[in-house]
C-alpha cells in the first residue's frame, strides 16, 4: 500500500473547562516540527465549534486533549456530531486516561489514546504511519 504524501492537517482542541494546556501546545510543536500542518483552537472549546472547525479546515484528524474527567461525555458527542454531519474524521485522544475507559473509547470509535508516557516518537509515528481502515 501506497502511503499518502501530502501534509497531514491535524485540528488540536481543549473541550471542556480544563485550563491545562502545557501538554497540547506541545504536542502541537512536536507535529508542526514534523512537518504536519497543526490547526490549535485553544482553551475550553465547545464539541459544535470542534467539529465545525474541523470540517471548515478539511483536517486529517481531530486530536482531543481532556485532562478532567470528561472523556466519557466529550468523546461520544463530537462522534456523534461528526456523524450527523456525514463527517469521517478520526478522532485522536490525548490526557488523564484511565486505563478501564480505553476499551469503551475504542469500541466507540476513537483511534488512538496517548496518555502522560507516551512519547513524541509514539505520537508522531502514529500520526505519519496512520492509514484508514
Amino acid at each position: 500500500m501506497v502511503k499518502n504524501s501530502r501534509v497531514k492537517r491535524i485540528l488540536l482542541a481543549k473541550p471542556g473547562l480544563c485550563g491545562h494546556d502545557r501538554g497540547i501546545s506541545v504536542v502541537a510543536m512536536m507535529l508542526r516540527d514534523a512537518g504536519m500542518e497543526v490547526i490549535y483552537t485553544g482553551l475550553h472549546q465547545i464539541s459544535e465549534a470542534i467539529v465545525k472547525t474541523a470540517i471548515q479546515e478539511g483536517v486529517d484528524f481531530i486530536g482531543l486533549n481532556c485532562m478532567t474527567d470528561n472523556h466519557m461525555t466529550i468523546c461520544p458527542r463530537i462522534i456523534n456530531l461528526l456523524r450527523k454531519e456525514g463527517a469521517d474524521i478520526p478522532i485522536v485522544l490525548g490526557g488523564i486516561i484511565p486505563e478501564e475507559d480505553r476499551p469503551s473509547l475504542i469500541e466507540m470509535g476513537i483511534v488512538a489514546i496517548f496518555g502522560q508516557a507516551s512519547t513524541s516518537k509514539e505520537i508522531v509515528n502514529f500520526f505519519q504511519s496512520y492509514e484508514r481502515k
